[in-house]
């Protein structure tokens, strides 16, 4: 039986129309209306045309509700959709991994003061997307064909998520990381708290862009100097928690397969949602791995 939040969902994961998706899978254009609405269900055929048309199983379209996300600002319809994909991801962790829990401080906390109760000193700020995790956020990356959206956050159920876009530079995503921990603590000028953040005031004479790990602009705007030398962050940084749980997970014998077939996804739609990991997490077989596997223990 088609839940009709879920048809919804896949389509706009798409990015497809309601005309544009009727058209391809053959039915009316009223059609998909009354089946997300609820109005009617479509017959077996139907719904087989229509996963076959959005690139998911049938499964995934009789599956229960799906999350609603409280989104802080307002992403396209699309990447709400990989939102709510990330949060049942990570919604299944959970009942396997004891993650972080969400440890930020009171809303509105100053980049000082958010920097003195994680027990930061002046330097740079360490691997943000890790820092992230280590305080209970949820950290994923939007898929490819997210990538005119930007960086963006939102809470589920109390456990607070950011979303970092593929396309940025590696210091502008570690940039996007600390606007969307002011966005989730409130600030109304996230680029502000972000720059304090990221580059202490007491602490950039006598430093320059790469010290800190942003890009030469943002240490000029911040800094107001002229001449500094050029150069910036060789790699992205990336999720030290999604690495520990696929090798975990391999290590029991369970595949990224197994995961994706787990969340009635395929491997390049969680590919897109994990900074990539999928794909370093692949040898040693596709297969899916045993299932009744013991609660596991994730120690950041």
């Amino acid at each position: 039986m088609l839940t009709p939040s879920r048809l919804t969902l896949a389509r706009t994961r798409r990015g497809l129309t309601a005309a544009e998706l009727a058209r391809k899978a053959g039915v009316q254009a009223r059609a998909i209306s009354e089946y997300e609405r609820g109005v009617r269900q479509p017959k077996p055929a139907t719904i087989e045309s229509l996963a076959g048309v959005l690139g998911f199983p049938e499964a995934f379209l009789a599956a229960p509700e799906p999350p609603r996300p409280q989104a802080v600002e307002t992403p396209t319809a699309q990447a709400t959709a990989a939102a709510q994909l990330a949060i049942e991801f990570n919604g299944w962790l959970e009942r396997l991994f004891v993650l972080p829990q969400p440890n930020l401080p009171p809303p509105r906390t100053s980049a000082d003061g958010t920097r003195l109760s994680w027990r930061l000193d002046d330097s740079p700020a360490p691997n943000m997307v890790q820092l992230l995790e280590s305080h209970g956020v949820r950290v994923f990356s939007l898929p490819a064909d997210c990538v005119a959206q930007g960086a963006f956050s939102c809470w589920h159920n109390g456990t607070p998520f950011v979303f970092l876009t593929p396309a940025s530079s590696p210091e502008q995503a570690r940039f996007d990381a600390a606007v969307q921990l002011a966005v989730l603590l409130g600030h109304d000028a996230p680029q502000e708290f972000a720059d304090e953040f990221l580059m202490p005031r007491q602490r950039l004479r006598g430093t320059d862009h790469r010290h800190w790990h942003v890009t030469r602009e943002r240490f000029v705007q911040r800094a107001n100097v002229l001449s500094l030398a050029s150069g910036g962050m060789m790699r992205r940084e990336t999720s030290k928690l999604l690495t520990k749980v696929f090798k975990v997970l391999r290590e029991n014998g369970t595949t990224p397969l197994h995961v994706a077939k787990e969340l009635n996804l395929d491997l390049e739609e969680l590919n897109g949602l994990v900074f990539g990991l999928v794909l370093t997490a692949l040898p040693g077989g596709g297969e899916p791995g045993p299932r009744g596997r013991a609660r596991l223990t994730l120690v950041h």
